[in-house]
């Protein structure tokens, strides 16, 4: 069940990719992907590429699969190992997910709030709007 399903995602990514997302498997290996995401314009990581490793689970897509930042990325929901805190890839996952949607969704959110949160937990707690950008910006593009 899990390479055929597996397999769909890859034909319908590949018939219609979405926005600034590319993803598939690693030479042979259907359950290991890679995944290419541009930073969303308009937004602090504007100009970056990420990548993004996917392991799916021999009962997928039942259960979610294992997505982990390769490319360094300064968010509170990333950790230092590049595991993601998104609910979606947790106890919210649905077999209707797909990792298209996956892939839209993790840069889909508003960056402007997580900014707040870093900047607090670093002790920024003075740094204007655009001075939080800077901070971000020499953290994932140095």
């Amino acid at each position: 069940m899990a390479s055929k399903r597996i397999l769909k995602e890859l034909k319908d990514l590949q018939k219609d990719p979405p926005t600034s997302c590319s993803a598939g498997p690693v030479a042979e290996d259907m359950f290991h992907w890679q995944a290419t995401i541009m930073g969303p314009p308009d937004s602090p990581y504007a100009g970056g590429v990420f990548l993004v490793t996917i392991h799916f689970p021999p009962d997928y897509p039942f259960k979610p699969p294992k997505v982990a930042f390769r490319t360094k990325v300064f968010h509170p929901n990333i950790n230092s190992n590049g595991s993601i805190c998104l609910d979606i890839l947790k106890e919210q996952w649905s077999p209707a997910l797909t990792i298209s949607k996956v892939c839209f969704l993790i840069f889909s959110r508003d960056e402007r709030s997580p900014l707040i949160s870093i900047s607090e937990k670093q002790g920024h707690t003075g740094l204007s709007s655009n001075g939080l950008t800077t901070l971000l910006k020499n953290w994932v593009f140095n």
